[in-house]
């Protein structure tokens, strides 16, 4: 009788851990398919925000629409769950994201930023899967010279606006960053307890963030050699 109850038990662990990792592989394709659309829409069209309101919604609408970029802030998210550092990785790259779009606004070049971002979320998306992460500040530190890059795209959409717009530009990402890493933290932490100390609903979900990254990695290097 013991020994069925013990297989029984572990049928039930195995089937929790089943269960949490779907629920949180559907969170995220329940996300990404809802940016999927608007990729090829920026919320104004690809003109320079020229108001306040302009420049908010640009901001908040481009981390969104930008699939990687949107991969990597819920990679972000979830690795700080695993990690029990709070938000401290969220916080070290949406601040080095600031940095990023000031460093483009200043016409400093960064080297080949699409690749960078591309392998930034293969390897927060490696980090996740991985049963233990790394400790003290590697992982925030990594967030933070991906944040770096990231801004640096996000300047993109704002250079030559007012300062006005500007501003509002720099809250609206900063403020939609924060707030989908919240969300992914919440989840991550809220599943990581209830399916246990191994974290392997969270491993299950940087699987799926490594098919991203390594999609636009791969793509990058496709157009690079055979360019169209």
């Amino acid at each position: 009788m013991d020994k069925y109850i013990s297989a029984l038990s572990k049928l039930k662990v195995s089937f929790s851990f089943f269960h949490s990792g779907l629920a949180v592989l559907i969170a995220i394709a329940t996300c990404l398919s809802v940016s999927v659309p608007a990729l090829a829409h920026h919320p104004l069209g690809g003109e320079t925000p020229n108001t306040l309101v302009e420049g908010f919604l640009s901001g908040i609408g481009h981390p969104v629409i930008g699939l990687d970029h949107f991969a990597f802030i819920i990679a972000s998210g979830l690795i700080a769950a695993a990690m029990g550092r709070r938000f401290v990785v969220p916080i070290a790259f949406v601040a080095a994201s600031l940095l990023g779009t000031g460093i483009h606004l200043m016409s400093i070049d960064l080297p080949v930023p699409e690749l960078v971002i591309a392998a930034s979320v293969l390897v927060f998306g490696i980090l996740l899967s991985l049963k233990d992460q790394p400790g003290g500040f590697i992982v925030p530190g990594l967030a933070a010279i991906a944040g770096m890059f990231h801004g640096f795209a996000y300047g993109e959409a704002i250079f030559g606006a007012e300062m006005g717009p500007l501003v509002a530009y720099l809250s609206g990402f900063a403020f939609i960053q924060l707030a989908i890493a919240a969300i992914a933290y919440w989840l991550g932490s809220t599943i990581f307890k209830r399916a246990g100390k191994s974290g392997l609903s969270l491993r299950f979900a940087g699987f799926v963030i490594c098919g991203i990254g390594g999609t636009f990695l791969t793509t990058f290097i496709m157009d690079s050699i055979f360019p169209a």
